[in-house]
């Protein structure tokens, strides 16, 4: 959605973007034009002053917002979601309400990117651009983006008052920016925005959005890059963008991949270990104790250090000398993504154990729990309600 849509819907005058482009007209030509000009497009005069109004607001933002002493050049992840189907919407629907779901669709979004610590930095009538990585920036910004775009998607099918279910189109671009406080911030919902980023990233967040078909996400390859190998992606090859000098490599994210901790997932399966030196004395009691457990004295071995110290490091080291060695393995791990859920460790092992698949629907992964529990009986079948409900 071009930027001058995006003016068009905010005004609630999205009937008059077939004008403007039946005329080619976008949003640098739409600031040349006169009164003349607009009549002549057939724009009445209510909703001409509404839209002249508009473009000389941003026009006066624009020359009169002073400088950023506390601006900063960083890297940024932005997310850009653009609701499917919002022209037909408004045909559809009464414009009360049609504001109250658009209102619900911006609640949403906003809930799903701020679980994820990302920021909603401008509503753009039906589209939604939120960053991750400013004002505070985490090492697994892009991952954060790229699991909030993953919930959106079903997020928004529950959003209620509409026809049918709702449908998205996502973009996730990462790469530096200028960004900070300062100005006048803008507000939509009743929630405070940041300052603008400027730089090519969130014009091409806006511009993979628009690969998308609907329910995707595409992802630039620094993105996917970053983000390691916690997803299942799809190689759209090179594309190019309007406003991108050169093509770009566009990435549609499928789903999370199944991995058993997040050691294999952070790395990706291109990436190789490094040699592993210097932990000798780590690594000998560690197999001291696997030895003493295998004889049937049974251990216990806590490993504690900062972070990025090398713990999973070790722990791999431990997996990999173990591998031939008759074990029955399982991994517990938490995660910041699901603090709320106590269990999630639970849940995700007998994922893995069933083979849960993201094509899975309910019905399958009954089937598969029902396999993994292995019990026939009919005094099983508690059982596989109680798994089923904690699933």
């Amino acid at each position: 959605m071009s930027d001058l849509e995006h003016l068009l819907h905010s005004l609630g005058l999205e009937q008059y973007v077939v004008v403007f482009d039946r005329e080619e007209v976008d949003m640098e030509a739409a600031r040349l034009l006169g009164d003349g000009d607009f009549a002549a497009l057939g724009i009445p005069l209510g909703p001409r002053r509404k839209i002249q109004a508009a473009l000389k607001g941003e026009q006066a933002s624009a020359a009169t917002s002073p400088a950023i002493a506390t601006a900063e050049r960083r890297q940024l992840t932005v997310l850009f979601c653009d609701l499917v189907g919002s022209t037909a919407l408004s045909g559809a629907m009464d414009p009360e309400a049609l504001r109250g779901l658009m209102g619900r669709y911006h609640e949403v979004c906003r809930v799903v990117v701020e679980t994820y610590e990302g920021q909603v930095a401008q509503y753009l009538g039906d589209g939604v651009m939120a960053y991750f990585g400013w004002p505070v920036a985490r090492e697994d910004d892009a991952e954060r983006a790229l699991r909030a775009g993953l919930e959106l998607v079903g997020a928004v099918k529950r959003v209620a008052g509409a026809p049918s279910a709702l449908q998205v189109r996502i973009g996730v671009a990462t790469g530096p920016v200028v960004v900070g406080e300062g100005g006048e911030e803008s507000t939509a919902g009743g929630v405070a925005s940041p300052k603008l980023a400027v730089g090519e990233t969130p014009n091409l967040a806006a511009r993979l959005q628009g690969l998308a078909a609907p329910d995707e996400i595409v992802a630039s390859a620094p993105t996917r890059r970053l983000a390691g190998g916690v997803f299942e992606v799809r190689d759209l090859g090179n594309h190019v963008l309007k406003g991108v000098v050169d093509p770009v490599a566009a990435w549609q994210v499928v789903g999370l991949k199944q991995t058993e901790g997040r050691f294999e997932a952070s790395r990706g399966a291109e990436q190789r270990l490094s040699a592993f030196v210097g932990r000798e004395q780590e690594v000998g009691l560690l197999a001291e104790k696997w030895s003493q457990a295998c004889a049937g004295r049974g251990q216990v071995v806590l490993l504690e250090g900062e972070p990025g110290i090398g713990k999973s490091r070790i722990t791999q080291w431990l997996l990999e000398h173990i591998r031939e060695g008759r074990h029955y393995r399982l991994r517990y791990q938490c995660s910041p993504y699901h603090a709320q859920s106590a269990f999630h460790p639970i849940i995700e092992q007998i994922e893995r154990a069933a083979k849960f698949g993201p094509e899975d629907g309910a019905e399958g992964k009954l089937v598969k729990l029902q396999g993994l529990l292995d019990s026939p009986r009919p005094q099983s079948a508690r059982k596989q309600a109680l798994f089923a409900a904690l699933l």
